[in-house]
């Protein structure tokens, strides 16, 4: 027997690829090939900026070549979105399809499904196609569908629709689908019908589809809470991770989508409603509701108390991290480093009455957004406006135009001058725009970026938003307080014994002397790490009891000891800061970083290592509260011009929720813009879970770093992270770097501590 497919679109002469193969050749996934693109079509799969994505990672389809049309009859604006200039052959024209697929190693095309079908459900981008080719795997299935179904209070849910022979229990299916995919990708409800239903074109008529009635089978065994402190734990659960379907106390944190960050914010809520102080690593050892509930039993009772309102005065301190941007900002070359400019993309009616309105009330919501600095009696201090001048900057300008808007948008802001918000919008079109904000970091940090988004998409909409109980002026003030002071005496003395004695410097390898004048100047390199390794990462952590963060930090750790030739490591990693549950909805600079400390010596085997990693992550997680800067007074390190006194580089795993904005009928889409990057640290390492894989990068400082380094540095990541799945149990002293960089004019020293 043979396979034949082919696939094409209308749009590139309907046939642009063909698949014949013998059956014994077909991808153990069960899905058939598109085969390879024939009849002078090229096919190309790339990411939303048209770079070309690896073997095995999802992108888009597009198809270039001779038979791509010109475009659309009397349609302009769809032919501007859809058939676009090759970066990859002067002078060709691409038609982007809109389809998902990925490359195999046979360099045949995997065809996925259409991008449109792509969800963010719990922070993970799902592809449905995806689930449903698993689906399909199943012993007795014959037909398979699956959806995004959105509940009444707006939460996304997976729904699965079968057809199957015999009997099939949909614990059956979720079991079988537990084996293949993580968590966050399996269906919360299995429904099974007769037929699925067919468009008179006999495709998929989705609309169709029916929505899972109240109780519809989810397909795993639900126990519910038996207890009180059960049922409370539950409902805490359900808010920390945005679910609405009933947890049972079997269920597992972290299946269900929860991480360190969350983890965060469960510990909070818990000591705020259940007055226990769960430590961070509990929600680790004890990850389901049943076996929290019983730690939490057994644990003391401990009032918890709120930060309070601070009394009303002309101005307020400034807390510890808004004293490390105030100090910074006013570094010479550092005036735009610590902006916070987003872009949006808006396609359709704009209402710019609605948009300066929902800015104004979120100004008035939140006193940071009217807040100026400026010195008394020699102290920085912060000064809350009660009113302050605010207008979108408005324009008009052709497409080729915009990018210069948007590069003078971004400029300087003065601390002293509220609000340190900006807003503009570009009309490119009548129903083409270019949303731009800007905020300084100062009065603002990723989750208040998140926070901004969403309050400011829903206040569009014509919502009204529930009062904030404190504001950050309250939370700055309750710093200075007894009780905090108390609360950070008690994790001083954490980091003293953690950096306790001669503190190394990562001597990391450098193209160039370090110039005597500190340089922001700096650039990035992304990268990704396939389907397969991702999996291979994922069945690591679950089978060691780790998280994907402590073993993306071990191999760093083991990355920076080959090169610097070093048993003693010191990285930085930023965290939330928001320990405190009244602190979540807060538009604030909360962040603070850790000086993890690591000691990667040759003798040990990885697993050994990584459970090091994961004492002392935990340790300096439940220990974040007590402010960098502090640590570094009380340490009394040597302190030199253009370095820093702890670390030279940092590991910032890039997980702060996301909510997808919506804009009542506007669709949109992220503006990018490539521009000269500024580089606050030596070397960052950045890495995120997404669409089904991981994704990373460096940052880096231009006036150390060629790019020839770093791309190397990138390989050789990566390849330790493969030497670690294949053989946990390695020695360090046997993992292997490709290709050692030699020969380095100096070593790379370390730099201001800035974020």
């Amino acid at each position: 027997f043979r396979i034949i497919n082919s696939y094409g679109v209308t749009e590139a002469a309907i046939d642009s690829s063909f698949y014949d193969e013998p059956l014994a050749k077909l991808p153990e996934t069960g899905s058939v090939p598109i085969g390879k693109a024939w009849l002078n079509a090229r096919f190309y799969i790339v990411d939303a900026h048209l770079n070309p994505v690896p073997v095995g990672v999802l992108g888009e389809l597009c198809i270039g070549g001779p038979g791509v049309a010109r475009g659309y009859l009397n349609r302009p604006d769809l032919t501007e979105e859809k058939f676009v200039d090759s970066p990859f052959v002067a002078g060709e024209r691409l038609y982007r399809t809109g389809d998902l697929a990925r490359w195999t190693a046979d360099g045949n095309v995997d065809f996925i499904g259409r991008i449109d079908h792509q969800a963010k459900i719990r922070g993970y981008r799902i592809e449905t196609g995806e689930v449903e080719s698993q689906l399909l795997q199943a012993d007795g299935v014959r037909e398979a569908v699956v959806i995004v179904r959105e509940d009444g209070s707006g939460q996304k849910a997976l729904c699965a629709y079968f057809t199957a022979d015999g009997e099939l229990a949909a614990s059956s299916l979720r079991s079988a689908l537990a084996q293949e995919l993580p968590g966050y990708m399996i269906p919360s409800y299995f429904i099974r019908l007769e037929r699925i239903p067919l468009t008179p074109n006999g495709k998929v008529d989705r609309k169709a589809l029916l929505a899972p009635e109240a109780g519809a089978d989810g397909g795993a065994e639900y126990i519910a809470p038996r207890t009180p402190l059960e049922t409370k734990l539950c409902a805490i659960w359900q808010d920390v991770l945005g679910l609405q379907k009933e947890i049972g106390i079997r269920d597992n944190f972290f299946d269900l989508g929860g991480h360190s960050l969350r983890a965060t914010t469960l510990v909070g809520k818990v000591h705020k409603e259940l007055n226990v102080d769960l430590p961070l690593r509990d929600v680790f050892r004890h990850s389901t509701v049943e076996e929290m509930a019983a730690a939490i039993a057994r644990m003391e009772r401990q009032e918890h108390v709120s930060i309070p309102l601070a009394e009303e005065q002309d101005h307020y301190p400034l807390s510890s991290a808004q004293k490390r941007l105030f100090i910074q900002h006013t570094l010479e070359g550092a005036d735009e480093l610590y902006n916070m400019p987003e872009m949006l993309q808006l396609e359709g009616p704009v209402d710019i009455g609605r948009i300066e309105e929902a800015f104004r009330t979120l100004i008035a919501r939140h006193e940071t957004l009217r807040t100026g600095f400026e010195m008394v009696h020699g102290e920085p201090v912060q000064r809350v406006h009660a009113q302050v001048e605010f207008a979108v900057e408005t324009s008009k300008a052709a497409k080729e135009d915009a990018e210069q808007i948007v590069r003078r948008f971004v400029r300087a802001f003065d601390l002293k001058t509220p609000p340190l918000l900006r807003a503009g919008l570009i009309e490119l079109g009548p129903e083409l725009h270019i949303l731009m904000f800007d905020m300084h970091h100062i009065v603002s940090d990723g989750v208040s970026m998140a926070i901004l988004v969403d309050e400011f998409s829903r206040l569009y909409a014509g919502e009204e938003l529930p009062p904030l109980r404190i504001q950050y002026k309250d939370y700055a003030a309750w710093q200075q307080s007894e009780t905090y002071k108390e609360r950070t005496r008690q994790q001083e003395s954490y980091w003293l014994g953690e950096l306790a004695g001669d503190l190394p410097d990562v001597e990391l390898p450098a193209d160039y002397e370090r110039p005597p004048v500190r340089s922001y100047e700096g650039a990035h390199l992304e990268f990704e790490v396939g389907a397969d390794l991702t999996t291979e990462l994922g069945v690591l952590a679950a089978r060691s009891g780790s998280t994907l963060f402590m073993i993306l930090l071990s191999a760093y750790n083991v990355l920076l000891s080959k090169y610097g030739g070093q048993e003693d490591v010191i990285v930085g990693t930023p965290v939330a800061g928001r320990t405190d549950a009244d602190l979540e909805p807060v538009i604030g600079m909360f962040v603070n970083t850790l000086a993890i400390r690591n000691r990667p010596a040759g003798d040990k085997t990885f697993l050994s290592f990584l459970e090091e990693v994961k004492e002392s992550a935990l340790g300096a997680f439940e220990h974040q509260d007590y402010p960098f800067e502090e640590l570094v007074e009380r340490l009394n390190v040597k302190r030199e011009a253009g370095r820093n006194p702890l670390f030279d580089t940092v590991f910032d795993m890039q997980n702060i929720e996301e909510h997808e904005a919506s804009l009542g009928t506007l669709r949109l889409k992220p503006y990018e813009l490539d521009d000269l990057e500024e580089a606050k640290f030596d070397l960052t390492l950045f890495m995120s879970e997404d669409n089904g894989a991981l994704s990373g990068g460096f940052f880096y400082g231009t006036k150390l770093f060629k790019e020839a380094r770093i791309r190397t540095m990138i390989q050789d990541y990566l390849h330790i992270l493969s030497q670690i799945c294949e053989n946990p149990e390695s020695r360090l002293s046997e993992i292997q770097c490709l290709k050692l960089s030699s020969g380095t004019k100096s070593s790379v020293e370390a730099i201001e501590f800035a974020f």
